[in-house]
């Protein structure tokens, strides 16, 4: 069963104040001791079966050595009631395979083992004698083993033990061989041993429900810890300032598409992006305008980008990585003008840039083809080439290493 209680503000409360609580005063109710109930019904329902599965065996054999060893006569007398245990066992069996109404399996193991006791003591009726006084004291030994393992609601248990209690006093009474003040003290007698079973019972199940009240308890703190930790892997590989991946998350997904070999299945490109002028943007304008250029500029990066593979990052200060996998180098340099285009009619504010009254920017790209071997840090070396080539023939223009321009001055004309 799975227990996702750390949505459920009213469960976390609950719990916390159930556990605020003396032990014995611990009582689940609602929706908490649902909970309860089918954490434990399995291992109940396993008990259950297998004691009334031990109880039908045991009945034959004793039935059995019976017909082996008393007179045939006596015998005979206790095959009757003797057989009453196995059909009622193998019906509480079935019922109790697979969960199914509450009242209904309470109706049932309640039903069963009064008439497995009514069994019991209608053995040693039917054979009178010694065996009258021995079989009623079977009857409350086969309740008290009952009461002591099953785990189930204290209604259900009290009832039990007063169905034996009522039925060792009703034949105790019926008994030839005492008195009617010898069959109320021992009834006394075996009630002051039944009652402390059904206390021991009790604790012993608060301690269970106790215990799953840790249990859920733990289960929460571990989802809140593991929440903390995910925020905190997020924080660590996010850039603050652009909510876009760092340095630190390119290079581990560098690492894990390369794993660790000198070649990226299927190919891949890499753009070094580098704002035109930054510092002069800062410098005339303010960093708090710096700030809202490099947020706007990771957005425009973004939205050009194929969402669902190709990975973004903020690598230095005015530096943006682009990882394009599986793209060729035209496919590369048509991403890459793209978001040159974008940024630049965007018309974002850098009056003091030597390029244009506006915010640019200088793509260098590099691509590895599906047949090449070559490292992340050449190919990333590459796009640096190419974005520092890019820089020094004119800005606001990209350029692709290995190309025909490659190498030259090259000037675009700025759009």
């Amino acid at each position: 069963m799975h227990l996702d209680v750390q949505d459920s503000p009213a469960i976390t409360a609950e719990v916390d104040r159930l556990l605020a609580r003396r032990t014995r005063d611990i009582r689940l109710t609602g929706e908490i001791y649902r909970l309860f109930r089918a954490r434990v019904w399995s291992q109940t329902a396993k008990i259950i079966r297998a004691w009334m599965v031990w109880v039908a065996l045991l009945d034959v054999l004793t039935l059995a050595l019976n017909m082996v060893m008393l007179p045939r006569a006596t015998a005979l007398s206790m095959l009757l009631p003797g057989a009453i245990i196995p059909p009622v066992a193998v019906a509480v069996v079935l019922i109790w395979r697979k969960p199914r109404a509450p009242w209904l399996q309470g109706a049932s193991l309640i039903a069963g083992l009064f008439l497995i006791l009514l069994s019991v003591a209608l053995v040693g009726v039917s054979a009178s004698g010694e065996f009258y006084e021995r079989h009623l004291n079977i009857m409350l030994f086969v309740a008290i083993t009952a009461i002591i393992i099953f785990g189930v609601p204290l209604a259900w248990t009290v009832t039990i033990a007063a169905l034996a209690l009522g039925l060792y006093l009703v034949f105790q009474l019926h008994n030839p061989g005492i008195e009617f003040g010898s069959a109320v003290a021992a009834t006394l007698f075996f009630t002051s041993g039944i009652f402390a079973t059904v206390a021991a019972r009790r604790i012993m199940t608060i301690l269970a429900q106790k215990t799953f009240l840790f249990e859920l308890r733990d289960r929460r703190r571990v989802a809140e810890l593991a929440e903390a930790n995910d925020r905190l892997k997020l924080l660590a590989r996010t850039d603050p300032l652009t909510g876009i991946a760092n340095r630190r998350w390119m290079t581990e997904t560098l690492d894990r598409l390369w794993d660790g070999g000198r070649k990226c299945p299927g190919g891949a490109a890499m753009l070094m992006c580098d704002i035109d002028d930054f510092k002069k943007l800062n410098d005339h304008l303010g960093h708090a305008q710096g700030d809202r250029c490099l947020v706007e500029v990771a957005r425009m990066i973004q939205e050009n980008v194929r969402r669902d593979r190709d990975q973004v990052a903020r690598y230095g200060g005015e530096e943006f990585l682009v990882l394009l996998p599986g793209v060729d180098e035209e496919g590369a340099v048509a991403v890459a003008e793209r978001i040159r285009q974008s940024v630049e009619a965007a018309a974002f504010p850098n009056p003091a840039s030597r390029v244009s009254r506006s915010v640019t920017l200088s793509i260098g790209v590099a691509v590895q083809t599906t047949d090449e071997a070559i490292s992340p840090e050449q190919l990333q070396s590459h796009a640096d080439a190419a974005l520092y080539l890019a820089k020094q023939s004119g800005r606001n223009r990209v350029l692709l290493h290995g190309s025909a321009s490659f190498g030259r001055k090259h000037v675009q004309p700025a759009r």
